[in-house]
């Protein structure tokens, strides 16, 4: 086993010790990241939609409706994208922190070893 697996494997031993979970690391990264994919779906899908319908429409006016509804469904996907992003990273820098947090408190130790005098 490699240093790395071997650091890997603590690192895992050590959040399930802290009661963490890494898959679901952060508060509601899980569903943030479902909320984001479902209104980038539903968001692209609607304006795709609302696109062929517009296709039959001669009327100015009708056209400019389509249109309005279409950006508002542009935008909902593209609020979609954030909230799955920011939940993304999220995720990601709550295990960055608390991988921080077990280096820093493993230094800590160490060096409060060092610093004990030992009888011998």
């Amino acid at each position: 086993m490699t240093l790395v697996e071997e650091r890997r494997e603590q690192f895992k031993k050590d959040v399930a010790a802290l009661g963490l979970d890494s898959a679901s690391a952060g508060s509601g990264g899980g569903k943030g990241r479902i909320i984001g994919l479902v209104l980038m779906i539903i968001g692209a899908i609607a304006a795709f939609v609302i696109y062929i319908a517009s296709l039959t429409l001669s009327d100015s006016r009708d056209l400019l409706s389509y249109q309005l509804l279409s950006i508002g469904f542009i935008a909902i996907t593209l609020i979609g994208g954030f909230v799955y992003l920011a939940a993304a990273v999220t995720r990601v820098l709550s295990l960055w922190l608390v991988r921080q947090l077990l280096e820093s408190n493993a230094q800590a130790e160490k060096a409060a070893e060092e610093l004990t005098p030992t009888t011998a």
